[in-house]
């Protein structure tokens, strides 16, 4: 089968490549799927380049990666199932996480949901990647139906999904984005918009029960302005940051910030529930939730789609055609 790899650490262009490696067994508890489609993630860039280095103390590879195959996010069919497998079969059209999902076969367990209806291949591939900021809002950030929550960077992969879901679930939306993706903002259901090139949303005098902060890069002394007095911040994201420490110098800064005020700083990685994947399901056969997929790219040119990634500006989310 072909399959993306990254050889050592570095600039997308000079160390990845397509390779031909050989299907992937099937767990006894698990699938063997037939990739179509996989969405990038910035989880994908850190591994590729090996940035921030703290990453590779932690597991990854200290001086190249201990797992060559890359990709995470999938859609594609069933091909073999193991033998405890009682819930799927060969056929079904499925979406879920799985190492190595660029590739044209990917072995998986059961972190997997059946594919919406109504979502197209290259939709459903990017719909593991919501769970971030479903948890992020329902159970980090605790939001209830009529609170107020600010989404800042609501045009990326985890904004666009960021606001239909708090939608979803009963919110007054504000989306802080640039210019060209205010619009795309409203369309996904934004009360208000608020553009970062023309308006600073830390001096607007509005405050909000939640903060989903995707983009990063503002000061806790700036943020807390805009918060509620038992406001809370979610961090779900933030800029690339330092060589070796990356984002998580910031993170843990903001954490530290807000020690001492009813206003908490929240930082938390989404879990890998399949019950959360049914969720998301169900949101996008009801239609309150769409993927937004910016650019799709084909298996060849994965070098060019991570180099895209990489730029951080991508309307919604990136997706590789397999």
């Amino acid at each position: 089968m072909k399959a993306v790899v990254s050889v050592r650490y570095g600039p997308p262009g000079g160390v990845l490549a397509v390779v031909e490696l050989e299907k992937p067994e099937v767990a006894d508890a698990g699938l063997l799927v037939r990739v179509h489609a996989a969405s990038l993630n910035r989880i994908d860039w850190y591994v590729v380049t090996g940035r921030p280095i703290l990453s590779r103390l932690m597991g990854s590879g200290l001086r190249k990666p201990d797992e060559r195959r890359l990709g995470i996010h999938f859609a594609g069919t069933v091909e073999t199932v193991g033998k405890d497998v009682t819930d799927f079969a060969p056929g079904d059209e499925i979406f879920g996480a799985g190492t190595g999902a660029l590739a044209e076969y990917v072995s998986v367990g059961t972190d997997v949901a059946r594919t919406p209806q109504n979502a197209s291949i290259e939709g459903a591939a990017t719909l593991a990647g919501a769970r971030t900021a479903l948890q992020g809002l329902r159970d980090a950030g605790g939001l209830q139906p009529g609170q107020s929550v600010l989404i800042n960077g609501a045009s990326g992969g985890v904004g666009t999904f960021a606001v239909q879901i708090a939608k979803s679930l009963g919110a007054e939306v504000t989306a802080v984005c640039s210019t060209r993706n205010a619009e795309i903002a409203r369309m996904l259901g934004a009360d208000r918009v608020i553009d970062y090139t023309r308006e600073d949303f830390t001096r607007g005098g509005v405050r909000y029960d939640l903060l989903l902060d995707v983009a990063g890069g503002r000061r806790w002394s700036e943020l807390k302005r805009v918060l509620e007095p038992d406001g809370k911040l979610v961090i779900v994201g933030a800029p690339k940051g330092g060589r070796f420490l990356g984002p998580v110098r910031r993170m843990a800064s903001l954490k530290l910030a807000s020690i001492p005020s009813r206003q908490k700083a929240v930082f938390f990685v989404a879990k890998p529930t399949t019950e959360d994947l049914n969720v998301l399901r169900d949101m996008v056969e009801s239609g309150k939730v769409r993927p937004v997929i910016d650019r799709t790219y084909l298996l060849g040119d994965v070098k060019v789609a991570f180099d895209y990634l990489g730029e951080g500006h991508a309307q919604g989310k990136v997706v590789v055609a397999i």
